[in-house]
C-alpha cells in the first residue's frame, strides 16, 4: 500500500485571485491600512499610557485592543503583502511559519471577543453599581481580567492548535491566502473526527459566551437606564457603552461574514478578502470610534497638541514688549 505520509516542511499557498491591473492597488490599499493600523493603535495605546488622566479602568482595559490589533496584524499583513506580488508558484511558506500565522490569527479572534468581554463586565459594574465601582475594579481586578481574558484565549487556541498539530501531512496545499486551523488540518489524510468536533465546540461556547454576556450586560445596563432619572448617568452610559457595542458588532459582523461565506465554496475568493478584512477592519476603526466618542482621549490628544513648548526667541521679543 502506497504511503502518503510525508510531512513536508514546505507548505505552498493558493494566494489571491488578483488579475494584473488590480495587483499594486490592492497591494498600496493593505499597505496603507497596515500602516495606519500600527500608527493608530500605538499612538492611542501610548497616550493611554502615558497621560495618567486616562489611567481608569475602562481605558486599561481597553488598551488590551490595540495590543491585539497590532499583534494580530503583524504577523499576518506583511507576508501577504510581500505574497501579493509574487507569482502562485512562488508562494511558499514553512510549516513552522504557518502554525505560527494560524496561532496569531486565531488568537487575534478569540482574544477580541474575550477582551471586549471584560470590558463589558467593567460597564456594567460602572453603571449599575457606580457606588461600589472604585472598590470594585481596583488595579487588581484590571489585572485578573487582563491575564483571564488571555489566558481564556491562549488554552482554547492551543488546545485546537494541539490537535492539529498531531495529525500527520500528506498535502502540501494550503487553499487561503494565509494560514488558519482549518487550512492546516485539511492537509492530513487522518481522522479530523475530534478536530471538527473541538472546533464546533469551541466556536459555540467562545460565541454564546460572548454574545451572552452581552445580552446580559446591556439588558442589565438598559433596564437600569431606563428607570433612572439621573441624566448624567443616562448621558455617560450613552457614550461609553454605544462606543463599545460597535466595536463589537464591527467585530462580529466581520466575523460572521467569513463564516457565512465558507458555506458556499462558488464564492471563496470573496471569502478570502473577507477573511483578510476580519484583521484591518476592527484593527483600523477600533482606535478611530474611542478616539472620536470617547470625551476623555479627545481631551488628552488636545492637550497633548496644544502643549508645544514656545520658541526661545519668541518668548525674548514677548519680554521686549511687556517692558
Amino acid at each position: 500500500m502506497e504511503n502518503y505520509t510525508f510531512n513536508s516542511f514546505t507548505l505552498q499557498l493558493e494566494g489571491l485571485n488578483i488579475s494584473k491591473d488590480f495587483v499594486y492597488p490592492t497591494f498600496l490599499f493593505f499597505f496603507f491600512s497596515y500602516v495606519f493600523i500600527m500608527l493608530a493603535n500605538a499612538g492611542i495605546a501610548c497616550l493611554v499610557l502615558i497621560d495618567k488622566s486616562l489611567h481608569q479602568p475602562m481605558y486599561l482595559l481597553f488598551c488590551n485592543l490595540p495590543f491585539n490589533d497590532i499583534i494580530g496584524n503583524s504577523i499576518m499583513v506583511p507576508r501577504l503583502l510581500s505574497d501579493i506580488l509574487l507569482l502562485p508558484s512562488e508562494l511558499i511558506i514553512s510549516y513552522h511559519e504557518c502554525v505560527l500565522q494560524a496561532f496569531s490569527t486565531h488568537m487575534f479572534g478569540t482574544a477580541s471577543h474575550t477582551v471586549l468581554m471584560i470590558m463589558a463586565f467593567d460597564r456594567y459594574v460602572a453603571i449599575c453599581d457606580p457606588l461600589r465601582y472604585a472598590a470594585i475594579m481596583t488595579n487588581k481586578m484590571v489585572i485578573k481580567l487582563t491575564v483571564s481574558a488571555w489566558g481564556v484565549a491562549l488554552v482554547l487556541v492551543g488546545i485546537l492548535l494541539g490537535l492539529t498539530i498531531r495529525l500527520n501531512r500528506c498535502r502540501t496545499m494550503i487553499m487561503n491566502p494565509y494560514c488558519d486551523n482549518p487550512s492546516l488540518f485539511k492537509l492530513s489524510c487522518d481522522s479530523v473526527f475530534i478536530n471538527n468536533v473541538y472546533g464546533l465546540t469551541f466556536t459555540v461556547v467562545l460565541l454564546t459566551s460572548s454574545i451572552g454576556t452581552m445580552v446580559l450586560t446591556y439588558a442589565k445596563i438598559t433596564v437600569v437606564c431606563l428607570t433612572s432619572k439621573n441624566k448624567s448617568l443616562n448621558s455617560k452610559a450613552l457614550k461609553t457603552c454605544s462606543t463599545h457595542l460597535v466595536v463589537y458588532l464591527i467585530m462580529l459582523i466581520s466575523g460572521f461574514i467569513v463564516i457565512i461565506l465558507h458555506r458556499f465554496p462558488q464564492y471563496s475568493d470573496y471569502r478570502k478578502f473577507a477573511a483578510i478584512l476580519f484583521h484591518i477592519i476592527p484593527g483600523s476603526l477600533n482606535p478611530i470610534i474611542y478616539g472620536v466618542q470617547s470625551a476623555e482621549i479627545c481631551k488628552s490628544l488636545s492637550r497633548l497638541f496644544r502643549s508645544k513648548p514656545v520658541m526661545p526667541s519668541l518668548r525674548a521679543e514677548k519680554a521686549k514688549v511687556n517692558v
